[in-house]
C-alpha cells in the first residue's frame, strides 16, 4: 500500500511539473450551486413500536411519523485544470451517511480537490461518495426512496487520493488509496485500495462498472468487497439496472483466532416511464447471508415505487415487502415474524 501511495504521489508531482498549459486561451472560472431537499412518511404494516421499526436499511428507520430526510447544498468551482467541490447536508440522512463523524445532523457529504493535467487523467484528493453500488445518497438521484440492503451494508464514502484514467474509447479506470471505509480521519490506521473499471457499448445502450474495495480496516478487521453494476437502455422509456455484490470480512479476536464471514446480494431494477411525468420502478433484491454477518440470514425484498414529476419536484408513493430467513421483524410486543411490509410517501426537490 505504501509503495502504491508513493507511486501515485510521484505521478501527481511529475504531471504538475511537466504538464504545463501551452494553450494561450484565457482560463475560465466557473461556479455552480445546486441543492436538494426531501421528506417522507413511512408506515410499517406490522405497526412496530420499537426502533428501528422493522427497517434494517439506511435512512428510513421510523414508522407513523413525518420526517425530514436531508437538505443539501453543493458548490462546484473550476478554474482551468483545477476544480473543487463542497457538498454539505443537514438532516437524519446526512447524519447516518457520516456516522463516524461527530453526532450531529449537519454533515460534510463530500469535499475534494481535483487536478486534471491532461484530458486522459485527473487526480482527486479529499472525501467523496463511494463508487460501489447502483444507488446514490441523494434521494432525487434514485427512483426508489427506501434503500437496498446492499447500499446499507456497503461502503458510504472514501477519504484519500485517487486517479481517474481514460483508457480510450468507452473504457476508463479509477485507482486510489483511502482511509478505512467511511472514516474521514484515520491516524495510524491501515489504508485500503479502491478501484473501478468502467466500459460501455458504442451506442451507450449498455454500461458496466466493476468496483473493488479491499484492505485492512483495523488491526482486527480485513475487508474485501467486489461489486458489479450494469445498465441497459432497452428503449427511451424502459431500462434495466443490475447490481451484484460480494463482501468478505475477516475478524480477529483477542486470542489471535480469525473468522471469515461472507455475504452476497443481487438486485434487479426495472424502470419504465410511460410518459415524461410518470415513472415506475420495481426493485427485486436478494441477500444471501449464511454466516449472518448482516444478521438476516437470507432475505428477499421486492419494492414498487412510482415517480410523479412536476418540474424538479418528484412525489414517490412506495410499497415494500421484506422476507427474511429468520424471525427478525416485530409483529406484536414480544412476538417476531420473518416478514413485514411498509408504505412510504416521499417527496424530493432539486435545483
Amino acid at each position: 500500500m505504501k509503495k502504491i501511495a508513493l507511486l501515485i504521489t510521484a505521478v501527481i508531482i511529475g504531471q504538475a511539473v511537466f504538464s504545463q498549459d501551452t494553450d494561450s486561451t484565457k482560463k475560465k472560472s466557473t461556479t455552480t450551486i445546486t441543492g436538494s431537499v426531501d421528506g417522507y412518511y413511512r408506515y410499517n404494516f406490522n405497526n412496530s413500536k420499537t426502533s428501528p421499526y422493522n427497517s434494517f436499511t439506511s435512512f428510513t428507520k421510523t414508522s407513523n411519523s413525518f420526517e425530514l430526510g436531508m437538505a443539501s447544498l453543493r458548490a462546484d468551482h473550476s478554474f482551468g485544470k483545477v476544480s473543487a467541490t463542497i457538498d454539505i447536508g443537514f438532516g437524519n440522512r446526512a447524519e447516518e451517511f457520516a456516522y463516524n463523524d461527530a453526532s450531529t445532523r449537519f454533515a460534510i457529504k463530500q469535499a475534494y480537490l481535483s487536478y486534471a493535467p491532461s484530458a486522459v487523467i485527473k487526480f482527486t484528493l479529499g472525501t467523496w461518495a463511494t463508487h460501489v453500488g447502483y444507488e446514490m445518497l441523494d434521494p432525487y438521484l434514485n427512483r426508489n426512496y427506501s434503500m437496498s440492503y446492499m447500499f446499507s451494508n456497503g461502503p458510504f464514502s472514501h477519504t484519500g487520493v485517487k486517479a481517474d484514467i481514460s483508457l480510450g474509447g468507452k473504457n476508463a479506470l479509477m485507482l486510489g488509496i483511502s482511509n478505512p471505509v467511511d472514516y474521514r480521519s484515520a491516524p495510524a490506521m491501515p489504508k485500503s485500495l479502491i478501484a473501478q473499471f468502467s466500459t460501455a457499448s458504442k451506442n451507450d445502450k449498455l454500461k458496466a462498472y466493476f468496483n473493488f474495495v479491499g484492505g485492512k480496516q483495523s488491526a482486527t478487521k480485513k475487508l474485501l468487497h467486489g461489486d458489479i453494476v450494469a445498465i441497459y437502455t432497452v428503449t427511451g422509456k424502459f431500462n434495466i439496472g443490475l447490481n451484484g455484490t460480494l463482501q468478505s470480512v475477516q475478524l480477529t479476536d483477542t486470542t489471535g483466532a480469525s473468522k471469515t464471514s461472507d455475504w452476497s446480494g443481487v438486485a434487479l431494477y426495472l424502470n419504465f416511464d410511460p410518459v415524461n411525468w410518470v415513472g415506475l420502478t420495481i426493485r427485486g433484491e436478494y441477500i444471501a447471508d449464511k454466516d449472518q454477518y448482516v444478521g438476516l440470514k437470507n432475505i428477499f425484498a421486492p419494492t414498487l415505487s412510482a415517480n410523479f414529476k412536476i418540474d424538479n419536484l418528484t412525489i414517490i408513493p412506495e410499497f415494500r415487502l421484506d422476507n427474511a430467513g429468520n424471525s427478525v421483524f416485530y409483529k406484536n410486543a414480544g412476538t417476531f415474524t420473518k416478514s413485514t411490509g411498509s408504505f412510504i410517501l416521499a417527496a424530493t426537490y432539486h435545483f
